[in-house]
């Protein structure tokens, strides 16, 4: 994914946790503070999302999209957006790495091209705001069901 925004961080459970914790969607809205609703429109014959609508808080405006996943448990999770009004084109991925500790390395990738105009630098701001963002909630997310 040329051109990506691509940040990664360590969390201490396996990959098979926090694989499962990043493709439950239907608890987003509990962990990812810029998702402010995602519904399933199709799921898949392991009952995961297909695909999804969302909508989020792109910072500069409320941003609405659907994606469609491939998954590769428990390594990892890959989408694309269809495009719409507020979407040229998105893809993005998680990728779950096993550590010698027994914890896990989440890359996430981002490349979102928005079907309004805002310029370049400010494009990747959004997009390295919205990774880094989504990785500390996952991280989060993954240690509170992982205690409990």
């Amino acid at each position: 994914m040329a051109d990506a925004t691509v940040q990664s961080i360590e969390i201490m459970a396996p990959a098979k946790a926090v694989f499962a914790v990043a493709a439950d969607l239907d608890h987003y809205t509990e962990w990812a503070s810029a998702v402010k609703s995602v519904k399933v429109l199709e799921k898949d014959r392991n009952g995961r999302a297909k695909r999804a609508a969302f909508v989020v808080d792109g910072m500069v405006k409320e941003i609405s999209y659907t994606l469609s996943y491939v998954y590769d448990e428990p390594t990892s999770i890959a989408w694309t957006a269809e495009p719409g009004p507020d979407i040229r084109s998105m893809e993005g991925s998680y990728s779950f790495n096993t550590l010698d500790d027994g914890g896990t390395e989440v890359v996430y990738a981002l490349k979102a091209d928005p079907a309004f105009i805002i310029p370049g630098f400010l494009r990747r701001q959004v997009e390295k705001q919205i990774v880094s963002t989504a990785l500390r909630g996952l991280r989060k997310r993954v240690e509170q069901v992982s205690s409990g």
